[in-house]
């Protein structure tokens, strides 16, 4: 038997075996293309592919061959990857399909196409400038590629490598850009873009932002040997937002047309948000959402280009997709069904369903749905018809993959919904484009994720990584140790189910008190406990002695709107009510040791850590772990903190409750807080501000800081220094070791 130890637990390669990531099809569905780390180095992205036809995979670009060496990133590329959760990674992490045999992959601030050809792949770089390229594609036809260069929206064609910026030049000294995403669209809305190609790359819209109206909020980026000064447009709640306007330029005359996407009746532009752009053959969708987030609109703008006299679109229909009481939430379905309208997904039944709009109407018709939440659209058969699409119709615990074969998308009377995959694990899905096939990756808590190409019936063709549990796999060798978790229920105090795991140490003996450590997030669209492979780092806690407790409270994901809605306007009371159920039937099992119970989380998981921890009866917890937490709301951003808590201005009194301020002098019991120094997420002044608030209480706490990283402590010697930290504090408490 060999020890799992901090060391092996981060070191390449991952225990978790490979893992691919960015899985795509090829547009003629020949291929199929994703990310692969690096043996000896598990954050070092190569692009592979794996030929339908032959079903063998192979490398198609090593990373090192076009970026022997790390690259500087600018600050734009930071804070995206951020936002994306790349931060740490390096190699390549994005690329896109154009025709049949042509990628485009930037890294290190160029762009390379790679042809697909006979004698195998050739590449050839497109960009070679001192600016960082990012937010890369190529036309939907191939014939061009786009990129960002300096805050502004760039283009070449493809055919003789001429490049040309399209829109206006960026203005930092007045805090405009063109083409990009605004900060909470990014980090908050899933809208990593801010232009968009139509399908006949014809036309092109983008962004205008202007940022000026948001805050300056002065942000020390504290690194080792250095301190800058980064100057952050931060939207924090109750502030100003960007500006977005939007765009449309013909690209082969230049015409620009300007797409009055707002309603006058919602106030100021920096009140409204830009969610999504959609386009179909003849039109624009543009989704639109008002600041309380309780309306959800898209509108449709119709092209109308006569050769005679330029580019024009004119607003045809505005439809309600969804309005809610408390908030609604963002979707990026959006299928077109030509005459037909769009096939989306809506919640306006409290689960998330699919819906279709039909042209010219206000309200999405519903399609499909229950009692139960739809995850994605993945594929439309408008002929069938047909729809395939994600879900968790069979189990909340469980993501699979459904076929639900309808009579008429007109008149929905008779739906038959099938499950394409098969129980027992947790499922993401690619599909082909002809939606006769698919990527599956699937796991469970006794097998890590696995990558197989199946039929659309479910059955497997090829694996395109098996990683099995094999002798050659790096888990191996501390199989013999590995433990499953026991799922089980809870009743909230308003009757909803409630979701936990309960892992066990290896030999677990009944008679034995073990201590516990429940590991807590607790927020908004998170789902912590499901039938799928674990985190190891539970693995390691588990081996070390510790039972590792898991529970969803209301307010988390993948359960409805009634099971969300309960924070609204205050958050950490419902929440912290139900981890306390938890808490509870923790101690009341004879196997844990009631006197020795821990809590942990990070982000939203390190306020729930000090909101549970502070709101507890005395004696209820030994020892808490919070990183990264949230202190106050009104130090977050506007997107993410108005849906929820809307603004300090109408709610100061939930406000002040869902702080964690008032409850400091409660602390009692020794605790870890844990933060980055350049997190431009939960900033760093949220962390600040409790130290000083602890140290006027006289409160003692423990404290590690870590210079230079953000919102992620990311790297291997980081990630391990960080559990070591966290193993030390807790041993201490909950072991009554010595250090």
């Amino acid at each position: 038997m060999t020890e799992l130890t901090l060391e092996r637990l981060f070191a390449s390669p991952s225990l978790a075996g490979a893992a691919p990531l960015g899985i795509k099809y090829a547009p003629d569905g020949r291929r199929v293309t994703f990310l692969k780390a690096k043996p000896e180095d598990q954050q070092r992205y190569d692009l592979w592919q794996f030929e339908v036809e032959t079903g063998l995979p192979s490398l198609l670009v090593d990373s090192r061959l076009l970026e022997p060496n790390d690259i500087a990133l600018s600050e734009e590329e930071k804070a995206l990857r951020e936002r994306k959760r790349t931060a740490g990674k390096t190699g390549i992490l994005d690329y896109s399909w154009g025709t049949a045999d042509t990628i485009l992959v930037p890294l290190g601030g160029n762009l390379h196409l790679v042809i697909l050809t006979e004698d195998g792949p050739q590449t050839r770089q497109l960009t070679d400038s001192d600016a960082f390229d990012y937010d890369a594609r190529i036309s939907p036809k191939g014939a061009y590629a786009s990129f960002i260069r300096d805050g502004a929206l760039w283009m070449i064609d493809l055919a003789n490598g001429a490049d040309k910026r399209l829109s206006p030049q960026a203005d930092p000294a007045n805090a405009l850009s063109y083409g990009v995403a605004e900060f909470v669209a990014q980090e908050e809305m899933s809208r990593y873009t801010g232009y968009w190609w139509s399908p006949d790359d014809r036309y092109i819209a983008y962004t205008r932002v202007d940022e000026s109206p948001v805050d300056v909020v002065p942000r020390f980026d504290i690194s080792a040997d250095d301190v800058t000064v980064i100057e952050q447009r931060y939207p924090r709640a109750g502030r100003p937002n960007a500006i977005i306007d939007l765009f449309v330029l013909e690209v082969e005359t230049g015409i620009v047309s300007e797409i009055q996407w707002r309603r006058n009746d919602w106030g100021h532009a920096t009140d409204q948000y830009l969610a999504r752009v959609n386009w179909t053959e003849d039109s624009l969708f543009v989704q639109r959402v008002n600041r309380a987030q309780t309306q959800l609109e898209m509108v449709q703008f119709m092209v109308f280009n006569p050769s005679d006299k330029g580019l024009r679109l004119y607003e045809a229909t505005v439809s309600k997709l969804d309005e809610q009481p408390h908030w609604i939430n963002l979707s990026s379905d959006f299928e077109s069904i030509g005459p037909l309208g769009v096939i989306v997904t809506e919640e306006s039944k409290g689960y998330r369903q699919i819906s279709r709009l039909p042209p010219s109407t206000s309200h999405p018709k519903p399609l499909i749905g229950g009692d139960w939440v739809v995850d994605a659209i993945q594929h439309v058969d408008a002929d069938a018809p047909a729809i395939l699409f994600t879900g968790f119709r069979d189990t909340p615990l469980e993501r699979h993959l459904y076929r639900a074969q309808i009579a008429s998308l007109t008149a929905p009377d008779d739906v038959r919904i099938d499950r394409i995959t098969i129980l027992g694990k947790t499922w993401s899905i690619s599909m082909a484009p002809d939606g006769q096939s698919f990527v599956g990756t699937s796991s469970s808590p006794d097998q890590p994720p696995q990558t197989g190409l199946y039929s659309i019936d479910g059955n497997l063709i090829a694996w395109i990584e098996e990683n099995a549990l094999n002798e050659d796999h790096p888990y191996h060798p501390f199989l013999a140790d590995h433990v499953t978790p026991d799922f089980g229920t809870l009743t909230a105090d308003d009757g909803q189910a409630l979701h936990y795991s309960l892992l066990k140490p290896p030999g677990f003996d009944p008679a034995t008190r073990y201590p516990a450590i429940i590991e807590v997030y607790g927020g908004p669209h998170v789902q912590t406990v499901t039938n799928s492979w674990g985190s190891l780092s539970d693995q390691y806690l588990a081996r070390q002695g510790y039972l590792v407790f898991r529970l969803d409270n209301r307010g988390t994901w993948n359960r409805g709107k009634q099971f969300e809605d309960v924070i609204h306007h205050r958050t950490g009371l419902h929440e912290v009510s139900d981890q306390m159920k938890g808490v509870d039937w923790l101690k009341a099992q004879s196997f844990v040791d009631a006197e020795r119970i821990g809590i942990q989380g990070w982000s939203y998981g390190g306020y729930m850590t000090l909101m549970t921890l502070l709101q507890a009866p005395a004696g209820t917890f030994a020892a808490a772990v919070a990183g990264a937490a949230v202190a106050d709301w009104s130090l977050y951003d506007t997107f993410y903190t108005e849906r929820y808590m809307g603004t300090p201005q109408t709610n100061a009194g939930g406000y002040e409750a869902s702080s964690v301020f008032p409850y400091l002098e409660n602390l009692s019991v020794p605790l870890l807080l844990l933060h980055g120094m350049a997190d431009d997420n939960v900033t760093f002044d949220n962390a600040t501000q409790v130290m000083a608030k602890l140290q006027e209480l006289g409160k003692p706490f423990d404290l590690m800081t870590y210079p230079g990283q953000r919102h992620g402590i990311r790297g291997e010697a980081l990630q391990r220094h960080l559990m070591q930290t966290r193993m030390s504090f807790l041993n201490r408490i909950l072991k009554r070791q010595t250090p």
